[in-house]
This record gives structure tokens, C-alpha cells and sequence, in this order.
């Protein structure tokens, strides 16, 4: 079955960014895949998006859904045609709209855990929490700043950038095999975020994680962007 190009808006995408010991992650991604050592750290992390008005592209706004989702994410690299490319490997998805969890594996890449999101937003402060199906949870308090952190293991606000535009492309286990979905922004922009309190459930799994092997870096705040979505063959 042809799966047709996604169009729709992102009306608040989140990316809350950790540090991760690269012999850790190695143990959750498949071959072949390799996570990306960044001056000597694995990136990880966790991408919260509300979706606005998707639909197959072509169709009219109105037959569009919204959903709030969560995505936890490792960035990754690998061997292509001579070439290493990058991308982010997704072990998990959470969303709030029950239809995704009925389709992802089928017509969307990867399996979507079942959540209930609470959010409030406004006067740029954002609170995002959830709690999946299986028990796993999530959490984050925020506020927008307009200082990128000083003790990220990036040093500017714009090298964060490039690194996370470069993730473009991601794969999502499947069973026994894993699927690629792309992301085209039709523009990108990030702002900084001051992070007050955060909480995964699954990253603080210490049997995958042991304690002291992920750190906290930094979070990133996208909002109002129109894109696609489309599965890589």
C-alpha cells in the first residue's frame, strides 16, 4: 500500500535534549545504526509535538486531525552507498489520539502507545505532562528564555540547530524490522527554553540507563510550522 505525503501544521513542537553515555545507547539501537558521539557524548532526547490539520496532502483543511504526541529519540548514524547518513531512532511513541494507535505500525511508521496528555500553555510558560497506556510517563515544566544554557555541550543557540535540522529522517521499530519516516519543514527556527523540572520514565529506566550515564542539556521550543511527513522506502 502507498502511503501518501502528510501536510499539515505543527503548532508546537518541544525538543527537551539529554546526554547519554555512547555505550548505553548502543545497546538500544539496532544495526545498522550507530548513535552519533557529539564531543564524546550520545544525543538523546524526548520531542513533544502538537500536530495541527494533518492530512494526505492535496485534501482540504477541514478533513484534518489534531493530537498531541511524544516521541522519545536518539540521534544516529550510518552506512549508505559509500555514505554516512543521519537521522534519530525512535523506540517510542505516545499519542493522544486513539486512531494513531490503531494505524502506526500499519499506514504510519512504529507503534503509538495509547496517553493522556495534560498541557497548559500561555505567557510563554508551558507545562506538558503524560501518562501512556503501559504506565510510562512524562513531564516537563518550562519557560522561554532568550539565553541558549551555558552548560549545554553545545555552545551556541545556532550549533543546537544545525545538529537537530540534521535529523530530518527517522526510523521506528516495526516487529521485526524498522520503518523511515521524513520530515520536511517548509521553515526552521528554534528558540531556547529554560527547563524547570522534567521527568521520563523512560530515559530514568536505570536496567537501560544506569545511573549517572544521562544528563540533562538543554530544551528547544519550535512553533507555527508548516510541513510534511513522508515515508522513506
Amino acid at each position: 500500500m502507498k502511503i501518501p505525503i502528510i501536510h499539515g501544521h505543527i503548532d508546537r513542537r518541544i525538543l527537551i535534549n539529554f546526554t547519554a553515555e555512547p555505550t548505553a545507547v548502543e545497546k538500544i539501537i539496532p544495526f545498522p545504526f550507530r548513535p552519533i558521539v557529539y564531543k564524546g557524548k550520545a544525543i538523546v532526547g524526548i520531542c513533544l509535538i502538537r500536530l495541527k490539520d494533518i492530512r494526505p496532502k492535496g485534501l482540504p483543511v477541514f478533513s484534518g486531525i489534531n493530537s498531541e504526541n511524544g516521541a522519545h529519540r536518539i540521534a544516529i548514524e550510518w552506512d549508505e552507498n559509500g555514505k554516512t547518513k543521519t537521522g534519530v531512532y525512535i523506540p517510542r511513541r505516545d499519542t493522544s489520539l486513539k486512531f494513531n494507535t490503531l494505524v502506526g505500525g500499519r499506514l504510519f511508521p512504529g507503534k503509538h502507545y495509547y496517553a493522556k496528555f495534560n498541557v497548559s500553555e500561555g505567557n510563554g510558560n508551558y507545562h506538558i505532562d503524560f501518562i501512556s497506556s503501559d504506565g510510562t510517563e512524562t513531564l516537563i515544566d518550562a519557560i522561554e528564555t532568550k539565553t541558549f544554557s551555558t552548560k549545554s555541550i553545545f555552545e551556541t543557540l545556532q550549533e543546537a540547530s544545525n545538529f537537530f535540522k540534521s535529523g530530518e529522517l527517522g526510523y521506528s521499530p516495526n516487529k521485526n524490522k524498522f520503518e523511515g519516516l521524513r520530515l520536511k519543514t517548509y521553515n526552521w527556527e528554534v528558540r531556547p527554553l529554560d527547563v524547570l523540572n522534567v521527568k521520563s520514565s523512560f530515559f530514568e529506566n536505570e536496567k537501560v540507563f544506569p545511573k549517572g550515564s544521562l544528563r540533562f542539556d538543554n530544551a528547544l521550543l519550535m512553533t507555527n510550522i508548516e510541513h510534511e511527513w513522508k515515508k522513506e522506502v
